[in-house]
């Protein structure tokens, strides 16, 4: 019989967890193929809130948080809640009393395609949260849901024990087979956008790769410049 609740999962490791959080979102959704991002309705609470660490997953009925509740039980620390709330905004499926909960817990941090509540003191708390919304409205405590099967979450398919790095610019989820692999790329691209800034503030500001582009675009004729 399928359980509703899967706790037999590989987390990815905290080393490559630490490595990654040296990383922006950007630069990890740049070197996996522009793929991972979630929807920019989820952001952080706080454009200073930073997340990095393994995904828990949980699947809700919009409005309840019953199985978010389950899931702070059984999460370990270093997990990341990620929950797919339908993108609901009428009512909040966490306030500081879970905040505080998974603060106290260790867990990175949270990731809601829904709605929170008590924001000014979550920032106080200085406990990184993203979501999709607020609202002052409570939720409910009956509905059953998932924990640890694979989920939606803002528009992106995510699995626990996947990678998750968040930052201002919105949440980066990286497989997590695929996480070690990009580590080096991802070091690399800052290698090199860190050197083509150096040039810009130089003088270099001319794009070498532009005119090709334009005329592979049809833009401009073969042998035309701007």
């Amino acid at each position: 019989m399928t359980t509703d609740i899967n706790r037999e999962f590989e987390r990815v490791s905290p080393e490559i967890v630490k490595q990654a959080a040296e990383y922006q979102a950007a630069i990890l959704a740049d070197v996996n193929g522009r793929r991972g991002a979630m929807h920019g309705r989820i952001a952080a609470l706080r454009p200073r809130m930073k997340i990095a660490g393994s995904a828990l997953t949980v699947e809700v009925r919009p409005g309840d948080n019953l199985m978010i509740h389950a899931a702070i039980s059984l999460a370990k620390p270093g997990d990341v809640l990620v929950i797919d709330g339908k993108g609901d905004l009428t009512s909040a499926l966490m306030g500081t009393i879970m905040m505080t909960a998974c603060k106290q817990l260790g867990l990175a941090g949270v990731i809601i395609d829904g709605a929170v509540r008590d924001s000014l003191e979550i920032d106080e708390m200085d406990y990184p949260v993203f979501a999709a919304g607020t609202n002052p409205n409570g939720p409910t405590k009956f509905v059953p849901g998932r924990i640890g099967h694979p989920i939606t979450c803002g528009g992106v398919n995510v699995c626990s024990g996947d990678l998750i790095v968040a930052d201002a610019d919105g949440v980066m989820v990286v497989e997590r087979e695929r996480a070690a692999a990009l580590l080096p790329l991802a070091r690399k691209k800052v290698e090199d956008e860190t050197s083509r800034i150096a040039a810009i503030k130089k003088g270099d500001t001319a794009a070498k790769w532009l005119d090709a582009a334009l005329r592979a675009a049809g833009v401009l004729k073969e042998g035309e410049k701007l």
